[in-house]
């Protein structure tokens, strides 16, 4: 997990952002192994950041055009992107955002995982 605890609030703050999210993209020649983008920000997340003055009303727009589509939201953001699930956890005690698990790890779960399903993270 993200080497700082909590729920991530903007780009580079190294949190894992919680709640519901989903599978986008699946990337089999990930230098990770293997990588499973999630869709952060997602609405909720996109509400929070307009609030917030992170994202402006066209980006929010886009996040949520992302997410009745079950597409990618924009990941260049000013609340981050590119979270997901990938391997190379080996010896890693956190990681920028995302979710490592080892190699061994992501193999299995690369045999279940599939773009829509849903992941919780807490």
């Amino acid at each position: 997990m993200g080497r700082n605890g909590g729920h991530t609030e903007n780009e580079g703050d190294f949190r894992t952002p919680e709640g519901e999210y989903y599978v986008v993209t699946r990337n089999d020649k990930s230098q990770y192994t293997l990588f499973f983008g999630l869709n952060y920000p997602n609405e909720r997340d996109a509400e929070r950041g307009r609030r917030s003055g992170l994202i402006d009303d066209a980006q929010y727009d886009k996040i949520v055009a992302a997410a009745k589509g079950g597409e990618a939201p924009p990941w260049d953001t000013d609340m981050g992107g590119w979270v997901g699930i990938h391997g190379n956890g080996e010896g890693r005690p956190d990681t920028q955002g995302c979710i490592a698990v080892p190699d061994k790890d992501i193999l299995v779960i690369g045999k279940y995982l599939k773009i829509g399903s849903k992941v919780t993270i807490y």
